[in-house]
């Protein structure tokens, strides 16, 4: 019979048998008719011991199955990462091997050998099956950011943008394996010299990878909401990481960080009057006159572009006087091929940010009587059926047969 139990052994007391403080414990008493030699059970685990002389001055001790072991690292981190990893196993009743004093398990996995580019590759492609189209692209975007500041430094890097687009377009999409002579090149060199992700324990690597995401391509400081929205993509794949086993926690809790504040603030003077919306629409009904009442949507009813293409004429209540309304109840965001994953440019999705299955109800403004455009609009909606197809037709709103002057719809139609 075998039992096993875990306490916490303070440090005054195994100091005076070891002469090292150990704070984990795990003992398992085998019985004397197994004959056994070596408790593959019995672990003891030590606090990080700082040798300030050593090039690798953080110790890592622990006796397991017999033997006193130990493992030093450069930075406190990596100890901290790799002691965490020991207590886990021990706390999970894990066998611990008496050659490498390890956990028995570990021999299948090497965990030094995982590099950044290819845990983040995974990441991507976890995300992939149920993530939007924008988001897709999004979560590339930021690792493809983040990457080349996780590198080696070597010589015959990549040109940037060359390594970058890489990235961005192969390494971390998996609906565009092949690559080009130039891509192939500098995938390759990332994945040679991309960083072993345990080295992210150290706050100087994630600080690195911090200050690499707030970079534009050209150097210049990136847009607040540009550097969140990489920012939460970095925290996500290392949260994964840890979710993996393959980081003791997630580095970013432990570094602070100040959130840049980002103007929501709209500067009056470059916003289009009524008089000047109407003559633009005006202009675009003689060169572009399919793209009349789509526009008008986005002005007049406060519609997102992806949800004025996936209006139809069944979505629209069109009375001869008085208010209308639109019915919203999908978006059809446009993006590139490689994303969406159809072939097309469009995704048919829900309104943004509401659950599925949610409507929105707008009410749109009036029509000035007896318009001509009001006839011709409603004449392609009924011949189109809609304006999903490319360029986007009209749409079901009245703002392109406004009236001069007309305001837009009421605050009750802001879009949120």
């Amino acid at each position: 019979m075998t039992a096993m139990s875990w306490s916490c052994v303070p440090a005054e007391c195994q100091g005076a048998s070891s002469g090292l403080p150990a704070i984990w414990t795990a003992r398992t008493r085998v019985s004397a008719s197994k004959g056994a030699a070596v408790n593959i059970f019995d672990v003891r685990i030590y606090t990080i011991r700082r040798r300030r002389d050593r090039r690798r001055p953080f110790e890592v001790r622990w006796r397991a199955a017999g033997r006193t072991r130990s493992r030093s690292f450069t930075t406190r981190g990596l100890a901290d990462s790799y002691r965490a990893e020991l207590i886990r196993a021990a706390r999970h009743g894990l066998e611990f091997s008496p050659g490498t004093g390890e956990p028995a398990r570990w021999a299948g996995r090497n965990l030094a050998a995982v590099s950044w580019q290819e845990h983040a590759a995974a990441y991507a492609a976890m995300k992939w099956p149920h993530a939007a189209a924008h988001t897709r692209a999004g979560i590339a975007d930021a690792l493809a950011t983040i990457t080349p500041a996780l590198t080696k430094p070597a010589t015959r890097k990549p040109a940037p943008a060359v390594l970058r687009t890489a990235l961005y377009q192969h390494a971390f999409s998996p609906a565009q394996p092949g690559t080009g002579p130039a891509a192939a090149a500098a995938l390759d060199w990332a994945q040679r010299h991309s960083l072993p992700l345990q080295e992210l324990d150290d706050p100087k690597v994630i600080r690195l990878a911090l200050e690499a995401l707030t970079l534009r391509l050209d150097g210049a400081r990136a847009a607040a909401t540009t550097i969140t929205r990489k920012r939460a993509v970095f925290y996500n794949a290392l949260g994964y990481a840890a979710e993996l086993g393959l980081l003791a926690s997630n580095p970013l809790d432990r570094i602070p960080w100040k959130r840049p504040r980002a103007s929501g603030a709209v500067d009056p003077r470059l916003a289009a009057s009524p008089a000047q919306v109407l003559a633009i629409l005006t202009e675009v009904t003689r060169i572009r006159p399919e793209l009349t009442a789509f526009f008008g949507c986005l002005y007049y009813a406060a519609l997102r572009p992806a949800e004025a293409v996936a209006l139809r004429r069944d979505d629209c209540e069109l009375p001869e006087r008085g208010w209308g309304r639109l019915t919203l109840s999908a978006s059809s965001p446009r993006s590139a091929h490689a994303w969406t994953g159809n072939g097309t440019p469009h995704e048919q999705r829900g309104l943004k940010l509401r659950p599925e299955g949610t409507i929105r109800a707008v009410p749109i403004p009036r029509s000035s009587p007896g318009s001509s455009a009001r006839t011709s609009t409603l004449t392609a909606l009924a011949r189109t059926g809609g304006c999903s197809a490319p360029p986007a037709a009209g749409s079901c709103t009245k703002a392109a047969t406004a009236a001069p002057g007309t305001p837009p719809a009421p605050p009750s139609s802001a879009r949120n």
